[in-house]
C-alpha cells in the first residue's frame, strides 16, 4: 500500500519545477535548435547569448559547450541590496517580486517579440510554465524571482566559476544567500503572530519563494491549526459561561416567583 503524501508539493518537486526556468548562456559550440515540450530552443552560435531552460543549460555547462550568465539579482551588490532592504527599510515585510515591466510576454523559449507580429497561422505558440526573463541575463536587479533560491543553488552547484564571474567568488555569493536565507526565514516565523487570537489577522505571502513556501508549509499549517483550536476552545468557554448565566438567571426569577 502506498504510503500518503504531504500536503503540497514538497521540496524535491519544487527543485525539479524550477529547472523549466530559463537562464541565458553563452553558448562555446554550435547547436541546432531542438524540438521540447515547451517549443523550439534558439539555435546556438557563439558568442550570441541565448535563453534556455535551466535543466538545459546546466547539462551544456557540464558539457563544456556553454557558460552561464547569472541573473543580475544574483550579483553581491544586488543581494546586500536586498538584505539591506529586508532588516532595515522594511523590516516587516518581504521584498515585492519583480515588476510587470519584466514580465516577458508569451512566446517561446528564445524567440524574439517580432513574432507576435508574424508567425504561422498554424503555428500554436506554447507559453513557458514561468516569467521567462525572471531568471535571464535580463532580469532587473533588486527584486527575487519565485524560484530565486532554487535556481541560485543550482547555478552555485554546478557553474559557480559562471557565478564568480559576476566580480564576487563564489563563497561570498553563498555568503549573501545564507544571510538572506535566515533573516527571510525568521521574517516568516515571526509573520504567524498576525494569526494570535480568535479570528486573527491576515498572513501577507507577497514576495515569498516557492522554496521558502515549500519549507514553511508545515510550520505555518501547524499554527494556523492550534490557533483554530484555541480559538474553539475559547468560544466553547464562552457559550458555557452565557449558558450558565442564563439559569442562573431563570433560578433566581423562580425563587422570586415572578
Amino acid at each position: 500500500m502506498a504510503l500518503p503524501l504531504p500536503p503540497g508539493v514538497t521540496q524535491n518537486e519544487v527543485a525539479f519545477l524550477a529547472e523549466m526556468e530559463l537562464v541565458t548562456v553563452v553558448p562555446r559550440q554550435r547547436l541546432e535548435s531542438i524540438d521540447l515540450l515547451g517549443g523550439r530552443t534558439p539555435t546556438l552560435r557563439p558568442p550570441h547569448r541565448a535563453d534556455l531552460p535551466l535543466w538545459l543549460a546546466l547539462l551544456l555547462k557540464k558539457q563544456r559547450r556553454a557558460n552561464i550568465l547569472p541573473p543580475p539579482w544574483l550579483h553581491p551588490s544586488s543581494l546586500a541590496e536586498i538584505i539591506l532592504r529586508e532588516t532595515k527599510e522594511r523590516p516587516a515585510e518581504f521584498s515585492d517580486p519583480p515588476p510587470p515591466a519584466a514580465r516577458a510576454s508569451l512566446a517561446r523559449p528564445g524567440e524574439a517579440a517580432a513574432a507576435h507580429h508574424h508567425h504561422d497561422a498554424h503555428e500554436v505558440l506554447l507559453s513557458p510554465p514561468f516569467r521567462p526573463s525572471s531568471c535571464t541575463a535580463d532580469a532587473p536587479a533588486g527584486y527575487l524571482p519565485f524560484h530565486w533560491l532554487e535556481v541560485a543553488e543550482a547555478l552555485l552547484a554546478h557553474a559557480g566559476d559562471d557565478v564568480a564571474g559576476v566580480g564576487a567568488s563564489a563563497g561570498e555569493v553563498r555568503g549573501l544567500l545564507r544571510d538572506l536565507v535566515e533573516v527571510r526565514a525568521a521574517k516568516m516565523r515571526s509573520s504567524t503572530s498576525q494569526l494570535e487570537g480568535f479570528g486573527g489577522g491576515l498572513m501577507s505571502l507577497r514576495g515569498v519563494g516557492a522554496m521558502e513556501l515549500a519549507e514553511s508549509r508545515g510550520f505555518v499549517l501547524a499554527v494556523v491549526d492550534g490557533v483554530r483550536k484555541i480559538g474553539a476552545s475559547v468560544e466553547a468557554a464562552r457559550r458555557e459561561e452565557e449558558e450558565d448565566g442564563g439559569g442562573e438567571g431563570a433560578e433566581s426569577d423562580e425563587e422570586m416567583g415572578i
